[in-house]
């Protein structure tokens, strides 16, 4: 099965609480006044990969 074929009604889904570090500690983002809800809209989210990551691909890519 692929992602492509789940497929949820509307009754059988739960809502997911989103919690963030601010300040040093995590809060739900839905206990957020307005202003720090549009600011947490507004975070660009990125993916870092460890040194070393890319040349043990291309290694074991070459072998």
């Amino acid at each position: 099965m692929t992602d492509a074929n789940i497929e949820l009604k509307t009754e059988e889904r739960t809502p997911c609480e989103v919690w963030t570090r601010v300040m040093g500690y995590h809060r739900p983002v839905s206990a957020f006044n307005n202003g720090k809800r549009a600011e947490h809209a507004d975070r660009c989210y990125f993916t870092e990969q460890p040194q070393g990551v890319q040349h043990r691909r291309e290694h074991l890519a070459a072998a």
